[in-house]
């Protein structure tokens, strides 16, 4: 478990934590079961664990997941959502720090499903997404259960190349720091667009 932030989760209240982050805390075993893009992780405090429950217990979460699972415990919040919709670089202070090594990952989303916006669709089976009405395709989903993400593509034409959007509700700041939302979105990004290469890669061949 990476070791600052689990220092920080060890000394907080559990059921506070657990109300503030809208995940279950099993008192018995002194473990939250945390959502993260829609899988269930068991941050084992005891052990200093951070585990994939699916996977029965055989994989230990990689930093990233860490990062995101210790740094939504440790700062989310009750602050309900702004239900307004924006760019990160339109968060508060966001467009200071992302930019640079910091831009958000859409470059990927454009190589992925420029040509074949609806393949979005697919990718994002096993996020729970549902179809929003923006661009060609949208979905939005969930990073953690604070965290809603929308994801928008326009496909390329003779005209103009693909584009696509990354986007947030207003109150993410609310529950996450900015390098950490960042590292969120980016772990996002990368879940679907290799979702989309498995799915192309098991397609039939015509």
């Amino acid at each position: 478990m990476h070791e600052r932030l689990g220092q920080q989760l060890e000394r907080l209240d559990r059921l506070e934590t657990a109300e503030r982050a809208k995940c279950r805390y099993l008192a018995g075993d002194d473990r939250f079961l945390v959502l993260l893009l829609n899988t269930e992780y068991v941050v084992d405090i005891p052990n200093r664990q951070i585990i994939p429950a699916e996977d029965d217990y055989e994989r230990v979460a990689h930093f990233c997941e860490q990062l995101c699972i210790l740094g939504y415990l440790t700062n989310a919040t009750t602050v309900p959502p702004a239900k307004e919709l924006v760019s990160a670089e339109r968060l508060d202070a966001g467009q200071f720090f992302f930019r640079g090594t910091h831009t958000t990952p859409t470059r990927k989303l454009e190589e992925a499903f420029g040509r074949a916006p609806a393949l979005l669709y697919g990718a994002c089976r096993d996020l729970n997404a549902g179809r929003c009405s923006y661009g060609d395709a949208s979905v939005e989903f969930s990073i953690l259960p604070r965290i809603p993400l929308t994801l928008v593509i326009w496909g390329a034409d003779i005209e103009f190349p693909a584009r696509a959007s990354i986007i947030l509700d207003r109150s993410a700041p609310a529950h996450l720091p900015l390098d950490v939302l960042w590292a969120a979105l980016g772990l996002a990004v990368d879940k679907v667009v290799s979702a989309a290469h498995d799915n192309e890669e098991t397609r039939p061949a015509n």
